[in-house]
């Protein structure tokens, strides 16, 4: 824009030579041209600035723009990269979203190197370590007795053992069979239960033993009877020889299990069989295979059908609520998501004890609140607690006599000022087994 004083002077030349005013003398010709000259020259000053101004904020405008392309764009990548399963295990979970968090299970005769569970981070990047299935070595606690070498196998293990010795680890000795001097068709025909006995004459007296396991009977020490080692030491001081069931042998004894264990290590206790592990199960491919003891659940979980709410399977423990439209309150306050969670506990488990915990990730409220949901039987057995400001525990109050079912539910609430921000239900279903073992 002109300066105002060099306008009017242009003005002023202008009117004066088209029309004189009286007793003033107007500007020449040659002048007004010199005036003219100055106002083009200030004119184009003006363009100059003008243009250099719109070439320097269009350079601004330029680095803007290309500043804005080399920004991660979170609106199109919300979501943490793909954890694969690991070799020999599995991965459950498949939600990549932030906060979500996926869980890593080993085959059976692994164990787990790492993080047990990982979640997706605000920076898109997965919490804990890197897991892996190392194999468990069998032998590592050299279990064979005797100088038996053992054989590592997948989740188990099997001994070699040496001259005179037998059993799962050795540690039986083989009965000697010795050379009878007497009676050898009466013991013939008393059947394995029965030996002759080993004597000798010592200063005219005669003494006799028996092998390992027989002991003489009566008057006639010629004849050794097996020992009944279960019916013997059935309740001894040092315990039961067989923590389920004893089978007295000709000479000794062997432990047995129930169906669906196996003999541990020791030969007294029984260990469980992990079907779904071993593949010794016949759930389809839409279930899930829950071990237990002394067997095996085929279970499905299918999203719950609330009204006013929809729920999608997020992995195979979990439904989310997919979103609420603005105006529906009554699917605002239904349960955010519903988590199933199974365990395997044996028989009259002492109490009171923590069977499972329920944690928020990030605390959005002021307030969490835990409570326990269910029927009579649930709050037979069950109690929730306060372990923190963020978790709650689910505790079991007394023991139960299995075999049997029970089942909790816990709410976790998040408030902000006593309204409701979210509700997350935790569905845990306890199989308690037949035996205490």
């Amino acid at each position: 824009m002109l300066p105002s004083a060099a306008l009017f002077t242009m003005m002023l030349s202008c009117f004066c030579l088209h029309h004189p005013v009286g007793g003033q003398d107007c500007a020449s010709r040659q002048e007004i041209q010199v005036s003219l000259k100055q106002v083009q020259k200030l004119l184009s000053a003006h363009e100059t600035s003008y243009l250099q101004t719109l070439r320097n904020l269009n350079k601004k405008i330029n680095l803007m723009q290309s500043s804005a392309t080399k920004l991660p764009d979170r609106a199109t990548n919300s979501t943490c990269p793909k954890l694969e399963a690991p070799a020999n295990g599995k991965k459950l979970g498949r939600s990549q979203s932030v906060g979500h968090e996926v869980h890593f299970l080993c085959h059976a005769g692994y164990e787990l190197v790492g993080s047990e569970s990982r979640v997706c981070q605000e920076s898109l990047t997965w919490s804990g370590q890197q897991t892996s299935c190392r194999d468990i070595n069998e032998c590592a606690s050299s279990p064979c007795l005797n100088g038996g070498t053992c054989v590592d196998e997948v989740s188990q293990f099997s001994c070699v053992c040496g001259k005179g010795w037998s059993g799962p680890t050795c540690q039986t000795p083989l009965p000697t069979v010795f050379i009878t001097m007497t009676n050898m068709s009466d013991a013939a025909a008393a059947g394995s239960h029965v030996r002759p006995s080993r004597c000798t004459i010592t200063q005219r007296a005669t003494h006799c033993t028996c092998e390992p396991g027989y002991t003489i009977s009566g008057r006639d020490s010629s004849v050794c009877t097996d020992i009944d080692e279960c019916k013997l030491f059935h309740n001894g001081q040092a315990g039961r020889l067989c923590l389920h069931a004893c089978v007295n042998t000709p000479g000794g004894y062997r432990c047995s299990c129930p169906a669906g264990y196996n003999l541990s290590r020791d030969g007294r206790g029984c260990k469980d069989i992990d079907e779904c592990a071993t593949r010794q199960n016949n759930c389809t491919k839409d279930q899930m295979c829950v071990n237990t003891h002394g067997g095996f659940q085929c279970l499905r979980v299918d999203c719950p059908k609330i009204p006013h709410a929809t729920y999608v399977k997020t992995s195979l423990i979990r439904c989310e609520r997919n979103p609420c439209p603005v105006d529906n309150r009554a699917c605002s306050q239904a349960p955010n998501s519903f988590s199933y969670h199974y365990l395997a506990v044996v028989s009259n488990l002492s109490a009171p004890r923590v069977m499972f915990t329920v944690s928020a990730l990030r605390l959005i409220g002021d307030t969490l609140r835990f409570s326990l949901l269910g029927g009579q039987q649930a709050r037979r057995h069950f109690t929730v607690q306060r372990s923190d400001r963020v978790t709650g525990e689910l505790m079991l109050v007394r023991p139960v006599q299995g075999p049997a079912t029970l089942e909790a539910e816990v709410e976790m609430t998040e408030l902000e000022r006593r309204g409701q921000l979210g509700r997350y239900i935790t569905k845990v279903t306890m199989f308690v087994s037949q035996y205490d073992f």
